[in-house]
């Protein structure tokens, strides 16, 4: 990772790249920033070039200007880019939630910021394979399909259903997943950060397969668009090409065609060839997506009649009510805000030393008792001896 190099009058390249990105995110323009800090247009420029050097005094006004802290202003990483930046023109169309949607950004930006200083500390780089971006002649839904094939193909996951899709997306893919509180109506946000790739936030308020389908969403704009901030509302009066092109990404790489087509077929035959709803309910589980997406899905592929999921609503058909009597567990809330290799990451840096046990903690963004609790899960494993007993294996002090 880059070091923290010193400008010609002593102003850290870092404080200087923050003091821009700072203002950028702010909204405000060179001019109206000297104007609030009460010096000129070319000394405040002087400033985030790094070629003359701020004042404490004049540090604190700008964090206040800036409506941020001093601390994440002195923060020896440069940052990843100036996120809040990026989606200023997708929230200046937003309709409502703007100042949710802004605070959201703000914590986006934090918690990109927080993963660049453990690479900083640790001196890696993040997991994953950066593709490409792909050059599309149209983003129409026959496309979506083939590059869902395509990146199942790449990533060596046939045709059956991805259980894991967030590890597969953090570490094969490279993405940067994090799940942060988003106004009711945005299931997700997406934003390429220099130095970390893609970024995504998943609504943490939404059901689990709900997430799911967002992960997938996001993924394909990283694919296809990731030249620009995306804000993924659950409904538009009018969507955006690119909205329906990332829905049908997500149809096509979370129940590919030939892998739900057989088995949809297979529970046909146990069922007397008959469609019931306690199947289309296992298959969705199966698949770790609602009974919505999943009958849409199948109606999509002419495997069920048209109109099957509205009949069903109509009937106010309680599918989890379904699911616990049919003895089907249902998945586990994703409960994890930060990425598995970010959590890792900060419990090898602090088994090592290299960060205190505060630092730990502030990094998970919990309390000591908390952090102390997400060490152990962290670090330990469970393995079963010769005589069939339970055994707990501390991996950090095996390390040590």
């Amino acid at each position: 990772m880059p070091e923290n190099t010193q400008g010609p009058a002593g102003q850290s390249t870092s404080l200087a790249l923050r003091l821009r990105a700072a203002r950028e995110a702010s909204g405000l323009t060179q001019a109206q920033a000297a104007a609030e800090l009460s010096v000129s247009r070319p000394l405040l420029i002087a400033m985030e070039k790094g070629t003359r050097e701020a004042s404490p005094h004049e540090l604190a006004r700008l964090a206040e200007i800036y409506q941020t802290s001093l601390s994440e202003m002195l923060r020896p990483a440069p940052p990843p880019v100036a996120i809040g930046a990026r989606f200023r023109a997708v929230m200046a169309a937003d309709q409502g939630d703007t100042d949710a949607l802004s605070s959201a950004v703000d914590e986006l930006q934090r918690r990109a910021d927080d993963y660049l200083d453990l690479l900083r500390i640790s001196g890696t780089e993040p997991p994953g394979r950066p593709e490409p971006i792909r050059s599309l002649p149209a983003l129409d839904a026959r496309r979506a399909e083939d590059l869902a094939t395509e990146e199942r193909n790449r990533l060596g996951l046939g045709d059956g259903p991805v259980r894991q899709l967030r590890e597969v997306l953090e570490i094969e893919v490279g993405l940067r997943v994090f799940l942060i509180p988003l106004p009711s109506r945005i299931a997700g946000l997406f934003v390429i950060a220099d130095a970390l790739g893609g970024c995504v936030a998943v609504n943490s308020r939404h059901p689990d397969e709900r997430q799911r389908w967002t992960l997938a969403h996001e993924y394909a704009h990283y694919l296809a668009n990731r030249d620009r901030a995306e804000v993924t509302r659950l409904s538009y009066l009018r969507q955006p090409e690119s909205e329906y092109f990332a829905d049908a990404f997500a149809a096509n790489f979370l129940m590919p065609r030939s892998g739900l087509s057989r088995r949809f077929h297979e529970l046909k035959r146990t069922s007397s060839d008959q469609v019931t709803p306690s199947m289309l309910v296992q298959l969705a589980h199966t698949y770790g997506v609602s009974l919505q997406a999943l009958s849409n899905r199948l109606e999509d592929l002419g495997l069920i009649p048209a109109g099957t999921w509205e009949r069903l609503r109509e009937r106010n058909f309680q599918s989890r009510l379904a699911a616990r009597m049919l003895g089907l567990e249902q998945p586990e809330q994703a409960s994890d805000a930060l990425p598995l290799h970010y959590r890792l990451l900060a419990a090898q840096l602090y088994t090592d030393g290299e960060i205190t046990e505060t630092q730990f903690a502030r990094y998970l963004h919990t309390d000591i008792v908390g952090a102390r609790r997400a060490y152990a899960e962290l670090t330990e494993t469970a393995d079963v001896a010769s005589d069939g007993s339970l055994q707990i294996l501390d991996l950090a002090e095996a390390a040590g």
